[in-house]
């Protein structure tokens, strides 16, 4: 479970990590301490360990900079939920393990408690008594969302397996 903090359309990867701050890049912990402040300037002192974040359309657009679903990951985000991701930002998330979900995020407000289940593709949203489906997850992603993503998933095992 976890609050619910909503961002609109076209997030890019420069509101997720500002490019004013990729100094820090080398320092990963204290650029998390940044995390989309220049679409919400309270959003890193607000949100908890476990909490989501919740978009529209085409999150993650921009450059491919992977810090981007990093910093994500490492300020303590359980998943990000959006209408839609830029494809290099999802493959970024699938690589280092942010889970990235896409679903209808229209029934979702700032503020909300989600609770989320993967294997049986649904978001439940526990302020509203709602529910918002999504495809699940397939084991194999599971597994390596598990594993810390693809690389850690790599480190683990050597190469690619899955089962």
């Amino acid at each position: 479970m976890g609050k619910a903090f909503k961002f609109g359309d076209d997030i890019s990867t420069d509101h997720i990590a500002p490019g004013r701050l990729f100094h820090l890049r080398s320092n990963l912990e204290e650029f998390a301490k940044h995390v989309l402040e220049d679409a919400d300037p309270e959003f890193a002192g607000s949100m908890k360990k476990g909490d989501f974040v919740v978009a529209g359309n085409n999150f993650g657009l921009g450059s491919s900079r992977e810090h981007a679903p990093q910093i994500i990951k490492i300020a303590g985000v359980q998943a990000v939920l959006a209408k839609s991701f830029a494809r290099i930002f999802y493959r970024n998330a699938i690589n280092i393990g942010l889970l990235a979900i896409e679903c209808n995020t229209n029934l979702i407000d700032a503020g909300d408690e989600l609770e989320l289940d993967v294997k049986k593709g649904f978001v439940k949203n526990l302020t509203k008594s709602t529910e918002i489906k999504f495809s699940p997850l397939p084991d194999v992603m599971i597994k390596l969302l598990a594993d810390g993503g693809l690389v850690e998933h790599v480190k683990k095992y050597g190469d690619f397996q899955l089962m």
